[in-house]
């Protein structure tokens, strides 16, 4: 590292930011909670606000969901953060973070606490979001904020992404993240690490969320039976058919069926709530060829109708040359701060499947090392915060120099 590197990731390192994550994971943000998102942008935009640039708090696109009874409903989502800082310098990359979490404000998970070490080194923190990914947030801030005291900041312009709604696929913000892709050289997400260890993600499937709609018609139980369509059982029939189709390359949750009503009425109704997660692009066009034939199966079988809501928003993130060089990089600076980082695949996805979509090599697990995500369990080794603003203020430092 050179003496100014040195400076940047000791600023980096010394930021508040476990101040910040115990008073932002103090706001519950769920993805439906409106005045705690507005609580969590108004948060974030102060503490960006002592870095250059221009800062824009933007509407959601529409978003419609089916509700219990089959109905297409408009969604609010929150609002969306964007900063852009340097648009003209020659190296341009994407940062993006989320301020939701999986815990709406009825959830009874909603403060934190310390816990015992344990086996893992350094203290421990348990407590909603703290990481995944308000510790994440806490670390893109402090890097970037050290980073604009190098020399170097000129030859790099960047744009953040906060949204809102990733914990539900991004629906409103998906194309707020295509347009800030456009035409950058990389680009960061702050998810927490894959393992406690600091493992990054590599390659992820896609993901794709269904709702399934099923009309037949009802009957008396008793009287006329035959009269009825019954689409609880057909929702049933489709997704035993539906699960048949997993494979090494395809991932099917039926995770829901809503319908029915008294036990003498053949119910008329149903949902089928379904995700399905393809490894390669190969295998999403066949899991909706595959999806859109043992739907009219179903419906020729039980003589009803049948029809669906959703798609892959979530496209498959395979790892190319220049995403390996990007983590290669990523690791390579882990190195030179003492830190040995490793990667492998993974199962979830992210708002990184959207960016890599565009053609831009990402890292999206620059967050904290922690754990039990979407849990109350939930923790943040907070050893972490400084270790991996470290990393990403010396990766922004070698981006503004070398580029990938």
């Amino acid at each position: 590292m050179t003496p100014t590197e040195r400076t940047v990731v000791e600023q980096a390192k010394a930021a508040p930011m476990l101040d910040q994550v115990l008073r932002w994971a103090a706001i519950n943000s769920g993805s439906g909670n409106l005045a705690g998102l507005a609580a969590m942008a108004s948060e974030l935009a102060d503490a960006c606000a002592p870095l250059p640039g221009q800062i824009a708090l933007l509407d959601p696109a529409p978003v419609t969901r089916i509700d219990a009874q089959g109905h297409e409903r408009e969604v609010t989502h929150g609002r969306n953060l964007l900063l852009t800082v340097r648009p003209t310098a020659p190296v341009q990359i994407l940062l993006t973070g989320h301020m939701d979490t999986v815990f709406d404000a009825e959830h009874p998970f909603q403060s934190c606490q310390w816990l015992s070490p344990g086996v893992l080194n350094g203290r421990v923190l348990n407590g909603p979001g703290v990481a995944d990914m308000k510790g994440g947030l806490a670390v893109m801030i402090a890097a970037l904020r050290a980073f604009e005291t190098s020399p170097e900041c000129e030859r790099l312009g960047y744009q953040v992404v906060f949204n809102s709604d990733e914990e539900v696929g991004s629906p409103g913000s998906a194309a707020l993240l295509a347009r800030a892709a456009a035409g950058k050289l990389a680009g960061l997400t702050y998810e927490p690490s894959t393992l406690p260890d600091g493992t990054l993600a590599a390659a992820r499937p896609g993901s794709g969320n269904f709702s399934i709609i099923i009309t037949g018609r009802s009957a008396h139980a008793g009287r006329n039976p035959q009269d009825g369509r019954n689409a609880v059982v057909a929702a049933a029939d489709l997704a035993l058919r539906l699960s048949a189709l997993i494979s090494p390359g395809l991932s099917v949750n039926c995770a829901r069926i809503e319908g029915g009503g008294p036990n003498n009425v053949v119910p008329d109704h149903a949902v089928l709530r379904v995700n399905i997660r393809p490894r390669t692009r190969l295998d999403e066009a066949l899991a909706s060829e595959a999806l859109d034939r043992i739907m009219a199966q179903v419906a020729a079988a039980h003589d009803l109708h049948i029809h669906r809501h959703g798609g892959f928003a979530r496209p498959p993130k395979p790892i190319n040359a220049q995403g390996q060089k990007l983590l290669e990089l990523v690791c390579a600076c882990g190195q030179m701060l003492g830190q040995e980082i490793g990667w492998k695949d993974s199962g979830g996805v992210c708002d990184g499947n959207n960016i890599a979509a565009c053609g831009v090599p990402v890292v999206d697990t620059m967050g904290v090392r922690g754990g039990a995500i979407h849990s109350p369990d939930e923790y943040l080794i907070t050893d972490s915060l400084g270790e991996r603003a470290a990393l990403s203020a010396l990766l922004l430092c070698r981006l503004a120099r070398d580029g990938v």
